[in-house]
């Protein structure tokens, strides 16, 4: 499995230099002291012993037997790479356009700056709960030993990849309502990408996907992104040469 890892982060290091995907900063459309606090939205993670950390065990044994599939091996370590243009990459493949920041400015400026504004609502419940992450938890690694020593300092609850996917998902089935069911089920896919890499329990993906739901919802009431919102449909509309009416499937 070693050689896999290397062959694998390889893959993900000419992927992110290909996509210029390297750390990137977008402006929230609500500041993060504004947003829902999830600590009170959410119930905590579960305690263990319970019946439901035996289920995030059960998954995590699941999550390692997935990783004998070299396609859904590979899938899970592209849906680790912590970049925004890569998450518009993946989900955007599901989408009806190709997502830029050149050739769909008014797209790529909703999504970006709408995703930061709700994945930012994660930072209070992982710092509260300091949840262990699966890999430390059975001192084990991770599919990206590489990263599990930074992992290790922030807690595991809740998932913040599955947080922006499910935002992606929302935000662009807004944009193209057509494209619902085939971007939330690959958003459902990167999810479980986090339990497979060991790196996230079942239990912290399942929150994550209520907690982009709400910070999605709080986005709503912003002005600045409603008028961006507006603006990002009618150039979707434009770019597929849609009228108000159509979709794109």
């Amino acid at each position: 499995m070693k050689t896999s890892y290397k062959k694998f982060w390889a893959v993900v290091l000419g992927m992110c230099l290909a996509l210029g995907a390297w750390a990137q900063d977008f402006v929230p459309y609500i500041p993060e002291n504004q947003m829902p606090d999830a600590v009170q939205c959410v119930p905590a993670p579960p305690q263990d012993p319970s019946t439901e950390f035996d289920h995030d065990i059960l998954r995590y044994m699941w999550g390692k037997q997935q990783r004998k599939d070299p396609a859904r091996l590979e899938m899970a370590v592209r849906d680790a790479i912590w970049s925004m243009d890569t998450t518009l990459v993946i989900l955007g493949e599901h989408f009806g356009l190709k997502i830029s920041k050149k050739e769909t400015p008014a797209i790529y400026e909703v999504l970006t700056r709408g995703i930061t504004t709700i994945e930012n609502i994660r930072f209070k419940p992982k710092a509260h709960y300091f949840r262990i992450r699966p890999f430390a938890y059975f001192k084990e690694p991770s599919i990206f030993p590489q990263d599990d020593e930074w992992l290790a300092t922030e807690g595991s609850y809740p998932s913040g990849h599955t947080i922006r996917a499910w935002a992606c998902a929302l935000l662009m089935a807004e944009i193209n309502p057509a494209c619902a069911e085939a971007v939330f089920a690959r958003a459902w896919a990167s999810g479980e990408s986090r339990v497979i890499s060991g790196c996230h329990w079942q239990s912290d993906v399942d929150a994550s996907r209520p907690v982009a739901s709400i910070g999605y919802a709080r986005l709503q009431t912003s002005p600045a992104f409603r008028a961006q919102m507006a603006r990002a449909q009618e150039e979707f509309r434009r770019l597929t040469l849609q009228s108000p009416d159509k979709t794109l499937r």
